[in-house]
């Protein structure tokens, strides 16, 4: 495979095959993210795409899942994507699942005839980057995208049986919107019925806007205790109707959560109350404290 520039990919798709089917991000301009700063939007040619999974089958025997990068490959039309799944399934007819990353609007801008076209073809899981569920951080974070779109393209992806993984970045409103934050991100996923929800931490790099911001004092980032204390704030106000599984492992996470909402919810918030009263959990585990 030919791989250009950092190639990232969710947690869940460690084991999956990636190819890169578009370069970069066509947004690229959320003020908390670094990832594709150094790229260039572009869509690969089909016959680059075709030769990687080519290539990938002289490495692999056996290939499960096939994860669509990067940033937003979603944004090809579904005739496209439909081409490069059909062209993968003829190299790994094993292949049971392709993952993609999409923004909201990517998902919007297609018929539900196209979405369940994707589903039957294998699509089976869309991983999109919500980051708050208050209209008022996105827009100081210039995510382009507000929450009634995102619940609506969650919901229009699900009714096609494809299953959505939604992220949301914890300390993204800062101690002035650290309220209006959790409140409306535990709102939204109450309401969006996601199959999966992921909960990260911010983490500030040099190269973001809101690096900056919090080395000039304007943004001024949240202490250890009061991420807990969010995180509290998020789960109370996320009553889920259907089943939600909701997940807060990853390595910028203060606290490892997992379990399933609603029926989990109280065994969750437990664990975080504990952390908070226990005082265990100090700013030294913060990574934007040590940039």
């Amino acid at each position: 495979m030919r791989y250009e520039g950092d190639v990232y990919r969710p947690p869940s798709e460690a084991r999956s095959l990636i190819i890169q089917a578009t370069l970069g991000c066509t947004h690229n301009s959320c003020a908390f993210c670094t990832m594709y700063k150094k790229k260039r939007f572009r869509l690969r040619p089909y016959e680059e795409i075709v030769e990687d999974f080519h290539i990938a089958r002289l490495y692999y025997p056996h290939v499960r899942r096939i994860f669509l990068a990067d940033g937003d490959a979603l944004c090809l039309s579904a005739d496209k994507l439909l081409r490069i799944m059909d062209a993968a399934r003829e190299v790994f007819p094993e292949c049971a699942r392709f993952g993609i990353y999409s923004r909201s609007s990517h998902i919007l801008r297609k018929s539900e005839g196209e979405l369940k076209d994707l589903s039957d073809a294998g699509l089976g899981i869309v991983y999109i980057g919500a980051e708050s569920g208050s209209e008022e951080v996105l827009r100081r974070i210039n995510k382009g995208e507000v929450p009634a779109q995102m619940i609506e393209a969650v919901q229009k992806a699900e009714s096609a049986g494809i299953e959505t993984s939604v992220t949301f970045v914890s300390g993204l409103g800062g101690k002035e919107l650290i309220a209006e934050h959790a409140v409306q991100t535990g709102k939204m996923i109450g309401e969006m019925g996601a199959s999966y929800v992921g909960l990260l931490t911010l983490i500030l790099e040099p190269g973001a806007p809101m690096y900056d911001d919090m080395l000039a004092g304007d943004f001024i980032p949240l202490s250890a205790r009061e991420i807990l204390e969010e995180l509290e704030l998020i789960l109370s106000n996320a009553d889920c109707t259907g089943n939600c599984i909701i997940r807060s492992n990853h390595p910028s996470n203060l606290i490892n959560l997992r379990g399933t909402l609603p029926q989990d919810k109280e065994q969750l918030l437990a664990r975080v109350r504990r952390s908070v009263s226990d005082g265990n959990i100090t700013d030294e585990r913060l990574r934007y404290r040590r940039l």
